[in-house]
């Protein structure tokens, strides 16, 4: 039997961003070790040359201004300063090298979830593709992983920064409470508010970043399609250059007006923040500088105090900011696990499909897209048996394409059900059932490869001889012919300059040869010949039964003269079957939909 989704009660409290962020931990930090452990060595390594590099100025700055005010020992003064400016130099050498190799570690991790992204959205259920909900997630994820999160690389570099950052800490602590433990309290005050502040901006930007997931879609929308050649001649001929651009700019303010309401939420907080800061500063110059009057500490103690103290406040507002960064960023990249987790919209069984001649089974079929409650098909009940040909016809919006979408269980019925060989569709494993079926859908699309990879669209199934019966069977052998690569020739400029331009009528030529080199068992043909000119027209259906054999068929079409190939027509009217029959029987029908539709066809070839 079929396996049903298991679905969260709506009462279900959403997860805290602690607990999403150790998921996302969790979840990421297994697949990065597996692929290229590498990288965390490199981060390791890295993090303590960064703990030990502010040490350098503390110990020895301290060293040089001793010399300066007192011993006066040039070979002391230059030997200190050659340490200091070699130290600080390999040092920041060293970490800039292992950034630079980090940075291709994070190259190569961004390439590997951009592919198992790109795979997730081509094999998610058809229906998830029209519905707002799941391509709004395939953009918070993929703007979530890249943008805002930095991918793996974005959320274990603050973990290695903590721990860069608690060794400094440690170190810092160790100078302070041998000579100003008080820095210890007015850093802790310093470090409070900034943990405060921080955790109050990150919140507005987390906030603000789930409303951007559909403005981004809208966005990049229009952006992409401005500079589209695809739209450039209607662009120009229907002058829709100012409406175009009007809509880019509308949505740009928009984005616009969302980052400054962000930006006025957050000014508040970083006048607090800078506040506080300028009121640190004063109290340790005014503490230390006590200490030296004093005669508690000295001149090159007080810039060493300075030091460390500026290095203590700022390692532990970077060690608390780093815990609050990884919970935002694993906020972010969350939106990737959710993806790759997105519920399927349909069921999908286990049972194989067995043989090669198969009865499909529309039972009281009925169906109406998500959120609506219009019933675009309304109690539709046909069977078709192994090797029959089905014409569908009916006026735009009678249910047509619905009925094949359903039928190749791109949806679900809404109500009814769909039977092969006598057993529920939703039974059988989807894979197997899918692969029974060979379609040319109204909005069939090629793309920038090769003609022959265009019909194939598999390279484990590539037999050259079979493209080139296929490509004379459909009429394209003298086009394909005239190009010096044959059927190598790549289709449109996109990626290649010598790229041909195929006529509306040659590209469903090449779709239909697409769905014929397929072994389905079950062709279907959705207004094939829309973009034929009559000639071309007329020669497909003179070898439709040539072309289709002995497959099963079911042919959509406005052209009713195409029905005469069928054995049985089917007219769609109103989400149902309203006739049904053969062209001889249907066009007998006085005041039938179909004798009435085809009369008013014939008068333009009388």
């Amino acid at each position: 039997m079929f396996k049903k989704n298991k679905e969260k009660s709506g009462g279900a409290s959403a997860p805290s961003e602690t607990a999403i962020a150790v998921k996302t931990l969790k979840y990421f930090i297994p697949i990065a070790w597996k692929l290229h452990k590498g990288y965390f060595f490199v981060s390791l390594l890295k993090t303590i040359v960064d703990a030990v590099q502010p040490f350098v100025s503390i110990i020895v700055t301290p060293l040089i201004i001793a010399e300066l005010l007192g011993g006066r020992d040039m070979e002391k003064l230059i030997l200190y300063t050659a340490v200091l400016a070699a130290g600080l130099n390999l040092l920041s050498l060293a970490g800039s090298q292992l950034s630079l190799i980090r940075e291709k570690y994070s190259e190569k991790f961004e390439n590997h979830f951009s592919v198992e992204m790109g795979k997730r959205v081509m094999e998610m259920d058809f229906q998830h593709t029209e519905d707002k909900k799941a391509l709004d997630q395939v953009e918070a994820a993929n703007t979530g992983m890249s943008w805002y999160s930095g991918g793996v690389n974005g959320i274990c570099s603050p973990f290695f920064e903590m721990i860069s950052n608690l060794l400094t800490i440690l170190g810092s602590v160790t100078l302070i409470a041998l000579y100003a433990p008080v820095l210890f309290l007015i850093t802790a005050v310093v470090v409070a508010v900034n943990v405060f502040v921080t955790n109050k901006t990150n919140q507005i930007e987390i906030e603000s970043y789930k409303g951007l997931s559909k403005l981004n879609r809208v966005f990049g929308y229009y952006g992409f399609n401005l500079v589209d050649f695809r739209y450039g001649k209607d662009i120009r001929l229907y002058g829709a250059k100012d409406m175009m651009l009007g809509k880019w700019n509308s949505v740009t303010d928009e984005q616009v007006s969302h980052w400054a309401r962000r930006a006025a939420r957050e000014l508040p907080w970083n006048h607090v923040s800078n506040g506080v800061r300028v009121a640190k500063d004063i109290a340790s110059y005014l503490y230390l500088g006590i200490l030296v009057l004093t005669g508690s500490i000295t001149i090159p103690i007080f810039s060493q105090m300075l030091s460390a103290g500026s290095t203590f406040q700022s390692c532990m507002s970077y060690l608390l900011w780093n815990v609050q960064d990884i919970i935002k960023r694993t906020n972010y990249a969350y939106e990737y696990i959710k993806l790759m987790e997105y519920p399927a919209a349909i069921e999908k069984g286990t049972r194989h499909v067995k043989g090669a001649d198969h009865v499909i089974e529309f039972r009281n079929v009925s169906f109406a897209y998500p959120n609506t409650e219009v019933k675009v098909l309304d109690g539709v009940s046909v069977t078709l048996r192994q090797g029959e040909h089905l014409s569908v016809v009916g006026l735009n919006g009678a249910g047509k394409t619905t009925f094949v979408k359903l039928l190749c269980r791109l949806y679900d019925p809404t109500e009814g059900e769909i039977l092969l060989d006598g057993v529920n569709i939703k039974e059988y494993d989807y894979g197997e059932y899918m692969s029974i079926f060979s379609p040319v859908f109204q909005d069939f699309k090629l793309f920038a490869f090769s003609i022959k990879e265009n019909i194939v669209l598999d390279n484990l199934n590539d037999d050259q001889d079979k493209v080139e019966g296929i490509i004379e069977q459909v009429g394209l052998k003298e086009k394909i012919d005239s190009q010096e690569k044959g059927s190598d020739t790549i289709l449109f400029k996109s990626f290649d300059e010598n790229g041909i331009e195929p006529s509306g009528g040659e590209q469903q030529k090449m779709a239909i040869a697409r769905a014929l080199y397929k072994k389905a068992p079950v062709v279907i043909l959705d207004e094939p010949t829309a973009a034929l000119d009559p000639v071309a027209e007329y020669e497909i259906y003179r070898q439709f039964d040539t072309l289709v054999g002995g497959k099963t068929a079911i042919y959509i079409s406005h052209r009713l003269s195409s029905c005469k190939f069928c054995d049985r027509i089917a007219v769609f009217s109103e989400g149902r079957i309203k006739e049904y029959g053969t062209h001889e029987e249907l066009v007998k029908i006085d005041g039938g939909i179909y004798s009435e539709m085809f009369r008013a066809q014939a008068q333009y070839y009388n």
